[in-house]
């Protein structure tokens, strides 16, 4: 049977000070479409070149769907939107084996999942075995399905999106599943002035559509292999590695971060450390995306639930951060 080519062109050269360039231009044009969220914009471009998957999480109309095609767009990724939905089932995002007459055989017709950048819009409104499907197309970047097994397209992405507010008629992520995104984010409400600038302007030409494409997914992909040499040394991985510990031992923890976690950690971090043109990370680089990677895969003691229970981790992972010592 024939699977789905995965095959990159050579990709460019890249250092850490054009790679800060690069980004930047994407944060950029992320800019365009979703204003006056530079800090979530980076940290969308981080968590794509540190090869991991973003959950944005927030009320609806604030641009989370906006944001992802806007990432689509800059870098020239294909898109596919999927619309979770309760009656939504397994072959509707993996695709589906067909039955051609001429051939007297089956085919596989690939589902919407075969794009580089794929939105899960609600993610949490669909049954948790459509839910679980995208696991393996998050974690290996590939797809099993009727014994065969077929690669996504390279680079590969998944913005998810969910509503934590209307809980009715939704499936609540499992952690296993969570565990997963490498980052979760909440956009909020622009400020008064960035809102009255886009209702000024809401006449002319919508902002998405002046969102192009300011680089390739070959320079993606060379993006992403430049992070993960970013040099990471040995004191800095240690102090990763003690405020997973110092996770796992709070008194107000149920379950701290765990190994993926520590790993996905170290990928944002050698990523953030891009920002800065650098070639090595610093503990600085580490603290700065701490809270967006971890806050989601830490479980509480407590029994508040939803933008609480996130606001809370994100608070005692930034108590961590301040003392645990850090390398000098």
């Amino acid at each position: 049977m024939t699977q789905p080519a995965r095959v990159l062109a050579a990709a460019p050269s890249l250092n850490p000070a054009s790679a800060r360039s690069t980004m930047e231009r994407i944060a950029a044009g992320l800019g365009i479409a979703v204003q006056g969220k530079e800090a979530q914009n980076r940290q969308v471009v981080t968590s794509l070149v540190a090869g991991g998957h973003v959950l944005l999480e927030d009320v609806p109309g604030v641009g989370k769907t906006t944001l992802a095609e806007a990432l689509a767009r800059a870098c020239g990724l294909s898109f596919a939107r999927i619309q979770f939905t309760a009656d939504l089932m397994p072959a509707d995002i993996l695709g589906a084996q067909v039955f051609h007459a001429q051939t007297a055989s089956f085919h596989f017709r690939p589902g919407p999942l075969f794009r580089q950048l794929v939105l899960a819009d609600e993610l949490n409104r669909a049954p948790p075995r459509t839910q679980s499907a995208l696991l393996e197309a998050m974690a290996q970047g590939q797809v099993s399905l009727d014994g065969n097994t077929y690669p996504l397209p390279t680079p590969f992405i998944v913005v998810a999106t969910q509503n934590p507010v209307d809980l009715s008629g939704t499936y609540p992520l499992p952690d296993s599943q969570l565990d997963r995104f490498m980052a979760r984010l909440s956009l909020g409400h622009p400020a008064p002035d960035v809102e009255a600038r886009l209702l000024a302007t809401r006449g002319g030409t919508p902002p998405l559509e002046r969102v192009e494409a300011v680089t390739s997914p070959d320079e993606v992909a060379a993006l992403r292999a430049l992070a993960a040499e970013q040099k990471l040394d040995g004191a800095v991985a240690d102090y990763v590695v003690r405020l997973a510990q110092a996770t796992r031992e709070h008194g107000d923890i149920e379950r701290g971060a765990s190994t993926r976690a520590v790993l996905a950690l170290g990928a944002a971090a050698r990523t953030q450390a891009l920002w800065e043109a650098r070639d090595f990370v610093t503990p600085g680089d580490v603290r700065a995306v701490m809270v967006s990677c971890w806050a989601h895969r830490v479980l509480l003691r407590s029994a508040v639930q939803g933008v609480a229970a996130r606001d809370e981790a994100a608070h005692l992972l930034e108590e961590l951060s301040r003392k645990v010592p850090a390398p000098r």
